[in-house]
């Protein structure tokens, strides 16, 4: 069937060694540790990508099962997986533990069954897109043109099952770099976080799909 596959572009999800932890960096809690490494604080927001994926899982679309796969990629250059059905820790020191104890085990298995929820995969992220019936839209402010999302939900073609891929930046500043999107659209006259990118698209598909 029609759905979606969300590719968040950019995440600032690095783990660095603070005393004698293994942790991942934020700018709040380790600026110092930072600095010292001549590193800028301001881009390391773990926080961003914590909320759009919240943005994303928690959206009636998902729960309704229309959103097919979620992928990560971090500024380092380290694509993971994500299950659909996973339930991201809500709290962001949570969060924080588990980004952290999956870039350093590259997996994370659901407590009640073997399967992986959370994965480190090889690059790149097409591999993983369907190769028929996709269409591949990237976001950014500085795009020519401005898109109603709900004329853009109503031109999803339903009867051959299209899935459209969605790549968002999830960084402080900036444009994400997917040469492989078929075109860079906007969609609003103003700069929008990721989570409110995100529920502005899971809405527009969600009254595509009559989701409630």
């Amino acid at each position: 069937k029609a759905g979606a596959i969300f590719v968040l572009e950019n995440a600032s999800l690095e783990v660095g060694k603070v005393g004698k932890t293994m942790t991942l960096l934020n700018c709040d809690d380790h600026a110092n540790f930072l600095r010292k490494h001549r590193k800028d604080p301001a881009d390391y927001r773990p926080d961003i990508a914590h909320q759009a994926l919240l943005a994303v899982l928690d959206s009636p679309l998902n729960k309704a099962g229309y959103i097919k796969a979620v992928y990560v990629k971090t500024k380092k250059n380290v694509l993971f997986e994500i299950s659909p059905q996973v339930r991201i820790p809500r709290t962001f020191k949570r969060f924080c533990g588990l980004m952290s104890q999956l870039l350093q085990k590259l997996s994370i298995r659901s407590s009640s069954s073997p399967k992986k929820l959370l994965r480190v995969i090889k690059q790149p992220v097409t591999k993983y897109l369907p190769v028929t019936h996709c269409r591949r839209i990237g976001f950014s402010r500085s795009a020519d043109k401005i898109r109603n999302l709900k004329e853009f939900a109503d031109s999803v073609n339903t009867k051959t099952g299209e899935t459209c891929v969605f790549a968002v930046g999830v960084m402080s500043h900036g444009k994400i770099d997917t040469p492989w999107v078929d075109e860079m659209i906007s969609i609003s006259q103003y700069p929008l976080s990721a989570a409110c990118c995100i529920s502005k698209i899971t809405n527009a598909l969600e009254g595509k799909f009559n989701v409630v």
